[in-house]
């Protein structure tokens, strides 16, 4: 018997099939008919949804980038922290391994999926620049920051931190990673016009947190 799902549960059932073949494959090697077979579907019924395979792995990043839109825009509800700390939460908030498994994130890093590495850059670069532009005009607002540019300087600061900080690009030993990262709080309160230290500390401690 033809079994007929309805319309959210096939197209997670599309992505969630795809995300799968994507790790196990690779973008590169994985084909339409690859999703089509695992799920035991039509190509009419892929078509309906999607255009294309490049159209899934676009829908794959967004429902990620939405995931994480969704944690820092609840970051920066919270009239609890002080823009400093809103800030801090907000780039924390991005981890995706829970969103994106380990593997899929490995298979970026591979040469041959460099567009899907790419996209997924921009997409969490284009979601979470809103934010912390809101959050950095919060601090303006309040005599906090005194940034000039909050959206340009927030767009270098999170193209800048998300390469440097990608395993896949570069390589650094763990004291040489923590030296990037204090050299990116530096930049960051000379952006937003502050001290840096209050941050530093509390990076630091949540680094000594997360490794306890």
């Amino acid at each position: 018997m033809r079994i007929v799902k309805e319309h959210n549960e096939r197209l997670n059932e599309i992505l969630d099939t795809a995300q799968k073949l994507f790790v196990q494959k690779g973008y590169m090697k994985c084909t339409v008919n690859d999703i089509l077979t695992a799920i035991g579907i039509a190509k009419g019924t892929f078509y309906h949804y999607f255009k294309s395979k490049e159209e899934v792995l676009d829908a794959i990043i967004g429902r990620t980038a939405d995931l994480v839109y969704q944690r820092a825009q609840s970051i920066a509800e919270q009239s609890n922290l002080s823009p400093e700390e809103k800030l801090l939460q907000v780039f924390l908030a991005m981890r995706v391994t829970d969103a994106i498994s380990v593997e899929l994130i490995d298979q970026m890093h591979c040469s041959e999926n460099s567009l899907m590495h790419q996209k997924t850059l921009t997409a969490m670069v284009d979601a979470i620049v809103p934010v912390l532009v809101a959050v950095t005009e919060e601090g303006n607002e309040k005599g906090i920051f005194h940034c000039p540019y909050p959206k340009e300087y927030m767009q270098i600061f999170l193209v800048s931190s998300l390469n440097l900080l990608d395993d896949g690009i570069f390589t650094f030993e763990p004291e040489e990673q923590q030296m990037v990262f204090r050299a990116l709080i530096s930049v960051l309160g000379k952006m937003l016009g502050i001290d840096d230290a209050p941050i530093w500390e509390q990076v630091l401690r949540t680094w000594n947190e997360s490794n306890m």
